[in-house]
């Protein structure tokens, strides 16, 4: 499959301190891919330099063809990348409704308010509720539903089960299963790779700013003692 998302040679800071040393790493269309690592490592800092949050001083960043790495943050959604960050980043003073009106529609394909509602019953259930009264996984679900509003090709998640109760993880879990059958291309950072092992077609692993290792899904079995040590879980 031809890749959608491919990064060769990616060197970011942060201030003084060198955290990305040279990353490689490439998403084909319509795959799944989540990167593991312990924290620290430079997966956030990963996803935030794809995304243009963090400059990155050296490499290359290719999506849909087309070179990233000096375009302005604001205009990033409008390439087609989308990306939930830990915190979750939505409006707390604004109800769901409002909080879903607010994203522009970056391109075609873009989730409308029915389709989003349908997807997740909650958000439905609480339209009319401030951000500050939703739970950890209702926000988490905003977060995300936010996202497909804009119509975005590539769906980029920070830690999104993090904290979150297990009936949560597995909701999610439905829902990213769903985006990925509909054909979105989706990179995660996870440390809960039992639950990443349920939708990740590939994973890479990350250890001192650099992917160490990359498999597919098969190979996660025979790769865990591996990971048991890597992750120290």
């Amino acid at each position: 499959m031809a890749a959608l998302l491919e990064i060769q040679g990616l060197n970011a800071w942060y201030g003084e301190s060198h955290v990305l040393h040279g990353v490689e790493m490439r998403v084909a269309e319509g795959e799944t891919i989540t990167i593991l690592g312990r924290n620290g490592v430079g997966k956030t800092t990963t996803l935030r330099t794809i995304t243009g949050i963090v400059r990155a001083r050296k490499g290359r960043i290719s999506f849909a063809g087309s070179d990233m790495m000096q375009v302005p943050l604001h205009k990033t959604a409008h390439r087609g990348i989308g990306f939930v960050p830990e915190e979750r980043g939505i409006f707390s003073t604004l109800t769901v409704s409002e909080n879903l009106l607010l994203p522009p529609v970056v391109a075609k394909g873009g989730m409308t308010l029915d389709e989003i509602y349908e997807l997740f019953p909650n958000l439905y259930e609480r339209r009319g509720s401030p951000g500050t009264k939703l739970s950890g996984g209702e926000q988490q679900m905003l977060a995300i539903a936010r996202i497909l509003r804009t119509g975005v090709r590539l769906l980029i998640l920070d830690e999104p089960t993090e904290g979150l109760a297990p009936v949560i993880v597995q909701r999610i879990g439905e829902v990213l299963q769903t985006l990925k059958g509909r054909g979105m291309t989706i990179l995660l950072v996870e440390q809960n790779f039992r639950f990443a092992s349920r939708i990740a077609d590939r994973f890479y692993l990350m250890d001192h700013g650099q992917m160490v290792s990359e498999f597919p899904v098969g190979e996660l079995p025979q790769r865990m003692d591996t990971l048991h040590k890597v992750l120290g879980v």
